[in-house]
């Protein structure tokens, strides 16, 4: 092989190795770009797991809550437990000895879970 042909080869392999070179790079730097952005990106799924496990936690514990009373179930239980009779078998008489009433227990309490 004479200097000159040898001197070409050479010359054409330093080349391709010139822009293999510069392809990797390229891809390193893409490849960079990616696993930075697979980062964030898990990152931000476990905040929004997160999330959801608070929010669904705090529903739940909504629903584990007795419903709260209307205002004229409370008007009744503030007349009961100031001594007077909500029932409509002894409504406005006064309960002697504030002995319990399981009529008027069942105006105020029953059926909470019913809305019409």
């Amino acid at each position: 092989m004479d200097k000159r042909a040898l001197y070409d080869q050479f010359h054409r392999v330093e080349s391709r190795i010139s822009s293999m070179g510069a392809d990797v790079k390229e891809i390193q730097e893409k490849m960079d770009d990616l696993i930075e952005e697979n980062a964030n990106l898990q990152i931000e799924n476990q905040h929004l797991r997160d999330r959801i496990d608070f929010l669904t936690k705090e529903k739940e514990d909504a629903q584990k809550q007795e419903p709260e009373m209307s205002k004229s179930r409370l008007n009744l239980q503030k007349l009961y437990e100031d001594g007077f009779h909500v029932c409509n078998v002894y409504y406005g008489s006064r309960r002697v000895n504030d002995e319990p009433c399981v009529f008027c227990i069942d105006v105020i309490y029953g059926e909470r879970d019913r809305k019409n």
